[in-house]
């Protein structure tokens, strides 16, 4: 079914990869279409408690394929490939969230985490798509450009409000200006990676991360978690508060408060009922 990632469910982990790695994983048409239907059928497989977003190879994704950018530099919109008609209908994400629904923001509105294993290179749209992932570790050999300015583009995929989100207003700017590369420590410093890792750890840590969620957490409680941090962000306190207080009581009454309290008094590790398609 896909020509340009490789996906691969073992519960409780979904793991899709960018697969061009003779080209760093450059972005096509062709492959954003395959990556919505993927994290689609990963949402709706009751094995895949958390989704992992990697490259094959030595890069993460450098962004979208030169070869496209130049044909459309050229005039020929369809420079990026066709897309893949078969695919491209995958509708994922709580359709609630009526804000996160455009291209790639549908990963913040997908009810289970979503982390992005840097591995290597992720410049311009591929550094656009990891900022929508819930959580970012790297490898230490990662690299990270935003690009566009370079290139005579703009903050394009919405960097121009995730990145801010994450790092603040002057160091999005510097970045987003200068297009200058930097390196996985300090993306870390700045906040664009939760943390970073030696490479031949990164994704022995990712899939132990994975794990612990989908083993120690309850599937619900993060699907409301993440809802109320990426809708809140767009509102002011006083009604997120209220509407904690209302999800908070509705929790009460889910078994996933019962199976927890009973874990921690008998010392176990909670069973809690995943998410239903």
């Amino acid at each position: 079914m896909y020509e340009e990632i490789l996906y691969e469910v073992q519960d409780p982990i979904a793991t899709i990869k960018f697969n061009r790695p003779d080209r760093l994983n450059a972005f096509t048409n062709r492959m954003g279409d395959e990556l919505k239907h993927a994290i689609a059928e990963a949402e709706s497989d009751d094995r895949a408690v958390v989704i992992v977003l990697t490259g094959e190879g030595r890069g993460f994704c450098a962004g979208a394929d030169l070869k496209g950018l130049q044909g459309i530099g050229d005039g020929d919109a369809s420079a990026m490939g066709g897309g893949a008609e078969e695919l491209a209908s995958a509708r994922p994400g709580d359709p609630d969230m009526k804000a996160f629904h455009g291209p790639y923001a549908y990963m913040m509105a997908v009810r289970k985490p979503i982390i992005a294993a840097i591995n290597g290179p992720a410049a311009g749209l591929g550094l656009a798509i990891a900022l929508f992932a819930d959580l970012r570790f790297a490898s230490e050999k990662a690299v990270f450009t935003t690009a566009f300015s370079q290139r005579g583009l703009i903050a394009e995929w919405g960097i121009g409000w995730t990145l801010p989100q994450l790092v603040g207003p002057a160091h999005a700017l510097d970045l987003l200006f200068s297009a200058r590369k930097f390196d996985a420590a300090e993306a870390e410093r700045l906040g664009v990676v939760n943390r970073t890792l030696p490479h031949d750890e990164l994704m022995p840590f990712v899939t132990d991360y994975a794990r612990n969620l989908a083993e120690a957490c309850s599937p619900t409680s993060m699907a409301v978690m993440k809802r109320q941090v990426w809708e809140h962000l767009q509102d002011e306190l006083d009604p997120t508060l209220r509407e904690s207080v209302d999800l908070m009581v509705e929790s009460f009454g889910r078994p996933d408060l019962k199976e927890g309290v009973q874990a921690f008094l008998a010392k176990r590790a909670p069973r809690f009922p995943r998410i239903k398609a």
